[in-house]
């Protein structure tokens, strides 16, 4: 799915290479699965009308029923498909299929780990301290925060640019420089991220609304806003 992956047990007596194969093993399957660049892939055969519905995997119908269910919850501005292009669920699939790894990892018997992929991290046990990145400066943190047992998701334009669309309109989201949800899974947090920058400013309000979710935004004038129970390191937070 084009981003990297990196995994730290710290469980002196869990056997962490063979965790590690299976975490590593199942997000190759993801790919090969559910990538919609793959020409044999499920999600490009049911794009393509090679299967139905009924005929998709379980897992499958999963993914599409969470993308469906973002698509409604903010208006349609979150879609994964738009006008002219085929079925992309990359951007639930992505943190769907790594919090499935970490269940793996919790199932082998591992109580304290990070699983970081492309950024968007869960953690067991803890604390654990988590940078994100400025959205201007590469160089920069603008907060770090302390999580135990929970997710966290960021959406910016710094890494591919203008690459989130808002649906409704089929232009670029421009109207958030990042926004960074946390919540108990990475399920969660990286769709609600994801939706949340599709809807621009709206976004912040509607992702912190949401039961259990944490919100850090930085908006398209660069000011900060967050949720009081956003778990930032005391004076970690720099302006924008």
């Amino acid at each position: 799915m084009g981003f990297p992956v990196s995994l730290r047990v710290d469980d002196e007596d869990v056997p962490v290479a063979r965790a590690a194969d299976a975490v590593f093993a199942w997000l190759r399957e993801v790919d090969a699965r559910f990538s919609p660049f793959r020409a044999d892939s499920e999600v490009s055969r049911y794009d393509r009308g090679d299967l139905e519905r009924h005929q998709l995997s379980d897992d499958l119908v999963e993914v599409l029923d969470l993308c469906e269910h973002y698509r409604l919850a903010t208006g349609g501005a979150f879609d994964v498909r738009l006008p002219g292009r085929g079925l992309d669920p990359c951007a639930v699939v992505k943190g769907w299929s790594v919090q499935r790894a970490a269940d793996l990892l919790t199932a082998a018997g591992a109580q304290r780990f990070v699983l970081n992929a492309g950024g968007d991290v869960v953690v067991s046990g803890g604390p654990w301290r988590v940078g994100v990145r400025h959205p201007e400066h590469a160089d920069k943190l603008c907060t770090v925060l302390e999580l135990t047992d929970a997710a966290v998701a960021t959406s910016a334009r710094y890494e591919r640019g203008n690459h989130i669309l808002d649906a409704r309109t089929g232009h670029p989201a421009t109207g958030l420089l990042a926004m960074t949800v946390v919540t108990p899974t990475l399920t969660e947090a990286d769709a609600v991220a994801t939706a949340a920058f599709a809807m621009g400013a709206e976004g912040i309000g509607w992702a912190a609304s949401l039961p259990g979710c944490e919100v850090f935004a930085v908006d398209g004038e660069g000011r900060v806003l967050r949720t009081g129970g956003f778990p930032a390191v005391r004076g970690s937070t720099a302006a924008a």
